[in-house]
């Protein structure tokens, strides 16, 4: 029974990180989670080598340590540094969790150089 809640979880997850887009479901009551950012250096290791795997596309997945989920989006192949991502909406409801990003471009002042892989990584409780 545990094991089929939890796949059911991460199905649905997986299924709403397509960044809130063309997806209809229905909300209700939503409920706003705490989260914290990950810092590259502390993303468990087994996350990151997907994430490296994944970086080159845009991508969505989910992984989860003990009692930590954590909530991954990546938007693939920049051509060139100085991008951000923001959290839109971390909330859930008695359905679904919804993990919404904007990826912000950089200024003028920073286009060019190396192209870059911009993601982000943030844990909530499980």
């Amino acid at each position: 029974m545990k094991k089929t809640v939890i796949l059911w979880l991460c199905m649905m997850v997986i299924t709403i990180m397509t960044g809130c887009q063309m997806i209809k479901i229905e909300e209700g009551n939503r409920t706003p989670l705490e989260y914290t950012i990950v810092e590259n250096n502390e993303i468990p290791e087994e996350a990151a080598s997907l994430i490296e795997e994944k970086k080159a596309a845009e991508f969505q997945m989910t992984y989860q340590r003990g009692e930590d989920l954590y909530l991954i989006r990546g938007y693939g192949k920049q051509m060139s540094g100085g991008y951000s991502i923001q959290v839109t909406d971390l909330s859930v409801s008695s359905s679904a969790v919804f993990f919404c990003t904007k990826l912000v471009g950089p200024d003028e002042e920073t286009v060019g150089g190396e192209p870059s892989y911009p993601y982000i990584v943030v844990k909530t409780g499980y």
